[in-house]
């Protein structure tokens, strides 16, 4: 999506441009042509020059790149064509400049994405790529320059204004499919890595893993339509997550985690979570808080989140939701409890963005801790893992079961 003029050189190999703004948006168009092969991302540096801070991506070849502005913490964003970063694990975590750290990977099919933290308000001053770097790269320099607060503040507002007016379009309707059908969401996922552990196992990981294992438990009888919200390293915002499960009439919720705590190796236990307008404690509170920021940190406005209910009829709804999503979180730790290290307020509340439809009953399921050994040890067997889809499974079948006899024929939401 292109927010702003930009012009295109084409010269005899060597493809560059130069885009000067004030602000919110900008294009740097440098490659016109089809993809054929992955484009890697192999080296990125950050040079400070006065009160100039650059920032240098080498690519195995020239790409489009997209910048943006944001607020409620200062970032700039780089849209990217879909990129394979191989880079140190640990590029990106130390303060250079204007840049007090930076972020990247995966942010939807085709479309990768690096997210920086700014030490002060600052705009793209400057934004080249040159094709011909060298090692045979493509060196794409975005140069940062400070600005003051209101100007940013403008600019910031623009960009928000043209990603809205660039919003998609409004996905068809599904074919119905009288299945119950239960959408099965993998934690985090791209440019969002989540928790991880001191072995650099990282969350995004491990619950889409475990995720797919869940997808082929229910899918195994043919009785459930599962529908995933990511089945790669992708990121999906929480408000899609949340449409997702709207979009295809869901009867069921499922958000898989694995969280960590600092220094907390005595913490574990898996944690099953339902909707409320108000934590169970303070820990639950904690983490939604946590979980809830995970938009922010990749770049997307939390504004981007479903209406609240707003009228008599949806409070209704959301009431039976409610009681729905407590039944099953129940049927859940019954299942746990005797495979699984529990822990000691298994059941517990707090106010998830991503529990959030009013009309879709919503678990979120904390496996457990990454930062646990006998967690982490857990969470990699192979054998652990098998029995714990095997009882979700059991729990998915007792829960409509129950929903049957309840409603009638019919299985699907009221």
């Amino acid at each position: 999506m292109r927010n702003k003029p930009f012009i295109s050189l084409t010269c005899a190999g060597l493809l560059a441009i130069f885009l000067s703004l004030a602000g919110g948006s900008a294009w740097a168009n440098a490659d016109g042509g089809k993809a054929v092969a992955p484009i890697i991302a192999a080296e990125v540096s950050v040079e400070v020059d006065g009160p100039t801070t650059r920032f240098k991506i080498a690519l195995s070849k020239p790409v489009t790149a997209q910048a943006s502005l944001m607020e409620r913490p200062d970032r700039l964003i780089i849209d990217l064509p879909e990129v394979a970063f191989h880079l140190p694990a640990d590029s990106g975590r130390q303060k250079a400049g204007l840049i007090s750290s930076y972020r990247y990977g995966l942010f939807a099919p085709g479309r990768s994405r690096v997210v920086m933290d700014l030490a002060q308000p600052a705009t793209v001053s400057g934004m080249t790529v040159d094709a011909h770097a060298a090692g045979g790269t493509a060196l794409l320099t975005i140069e940062l320059t400070r600005i003051e607060r209101d100007d940013f503040h403008r600019a910031a507002a623009d960009s928000a204004a043209k990603a809205a007016q660039s919003a998609g379009s409004e996905q068809a309707p599904l074919a119905k499919d009288a299945r119950p059908v239960i959408v099965v969401d993998a934690g985090h996922g791209g440019i969002d890595p989540g928790a991880n552990s001191t072995g650099g196992v990282l969350e995004k990981d491990l619950v889409l893993s475990f995720a797919q294992k869940l997808q082929k438990r229910l899918e195994g009888g043919g009785r459930y339509r599962v529908v995933m919200t990511r089945d790669r390293d992708v990121f999906i915002s929480l408000g899609d997550r949340v449409k997702a499960a709207r979009h295809v009439q869901a009867d069921l919720f499922i958000s898989i985690h694995a969280d960590s705590i600092s220094g907390g190796q005595e913490v574990r236990g898996l944690t099953v979570y339902t909707g409320a307008d108000r934590a169970s404690d303070a820990d639950s509170a904690k983490l939604a808080d946590r979980e809830n920021k995970a938009d922010a940190a990749a770049g997307v406005e939390a504004s981007d989140m479903p209406d609240d209910v707003s009228d008599i009829l949806q409070e209704l709804t959301l009431r039976e939701t409610r009681s729905f999503s407590h039944n099953f979180a129940s049927r859940l730790v019954g299942e746990f409890d005797s495979i699984a290290r529990l822990n000691k307020n298994p059941h517990r509340q707090a106010r998830f963005q991503v529990l959030r439809a009013h009309d879709v009953p919503s678990v979120l399921v904390e496996l457990g801790y990454l930062s646990s050994k006998q967690d982490l040890d857990l969470l990699m067997s192979e054998e652990w893992r098998g029995k714990m889809v095997d009882a979700m499974g059991v729990a998915v079948d007792r829960f409509f079961a129950t929903r049957v006899a309840r409603q009638g024929a019919a299985a699907v939401l009221p």
